[in-house]
């Protein structure tokens, strides 16, 4: 089922989408549908729609205040901000984004929680010894968590999983405040709901700027853009996916 998760969008993405459609329009000779593909594939690569449409899928920017926030009985944060490269015995490192992990540290240091869950994350297609969890474990006790305040997770491939194996490590009926990015709290947030947490949601890793401005360089099309598009499509995709369960 993860695998058929993790594989359908990509049938359903705009590149994909667009060589299809350019190769039916030129065996079939529409020109007129060929340019209607063209036009809608460069409206979507500008910074102008796809921050519009980030900011959709996120929600309004409003960055949490840790001052505001409640005590807890636990910090649950996200995988889905590493990539592992192992050789051997040894491995290396490379942040995607750090911001779960700054964010989750930020609140124990606030004194939100005594307890910080990592989770085991992995990914589906590259899988490692070491899961996620575990190497950010050792990164929070440098950043002065103490080892006994952190729990981690079994091996976990996708945001159910998470919600799960958090389950399975700390009762129901729990209070959590759930560190994500911005764009997967609403899907994230249902299911640790649907487990029983009462959740606090803090969103981290904004992808739409506070305010968008409409200029020459906001028309042009990126690469960058593209990718936040499809980064808004498959977050989509993935709560009608759920939403079927």
């Amino acid at each position: 089922m993860i695998y058929l998760h993790k594989i359908l969008p990509l049938f359903v993405m705009p590149i994909a989408t667009l060589v299809v459609l350019l190769f039916l329009c030129i065996y079939f000779n529409k020109k007129k549908v060929a340019y209607l593909v063209l036009i809608v594939f460069y409206t979507i690569s500008t910074p102008f729609f796809s921050d519009y449409f980030i900011k959709l899928v996120e929600g309004d920017f409003i960055p949490s205040q840790i001052e505001s926030i409640n005590q807890v009985d636990a910090i649950v944060v996200l995988s889905g901000m590493l990539r592992i490269e192992e050789f051997g015995d040894t491995y290396k490192v490379e942040w995607l984004d750090a911001d779960r992990f700054f964010g989750g540290i930020s609140l124990y240091k606030a004194r939100k929680s005594n307890k910080i869950i990592f989770t085991g994350g992995k990914a589906p297609f590259n899988r490692t010894k070491l899961s996620e969890g575990a190497i950010l474990k050792e990164y929070a006790i440098s950043y002065g968590v103490n080892a006994e305040d952190i729990l981690v997770t079994k091996d976990v491939l996708n945001t159910f999983e998470e919600s799960r194996a958090v389950s399975e490590v700390l009762d129901q009926n729990k209070n959590i405040i759930l560190v994500t990015s911005a764009f997967h709290m609403k899907r994230a947030k249902t299911l640790f709901e649907q487990r029983g947490f009462n959740v606090t949601a803090y969103k981290v890793d904004y992808k739409s700027p506070q305010k968008i401005k409409f200029n020459l360089i906001n028309v042009l099309p990126s690469a960058h853009s593209l990718s936040k598009t499809e980064l808004g499509l498959r977050e989509l995709l993935g709560r009608f996916y759920y939403s079927l369960f």
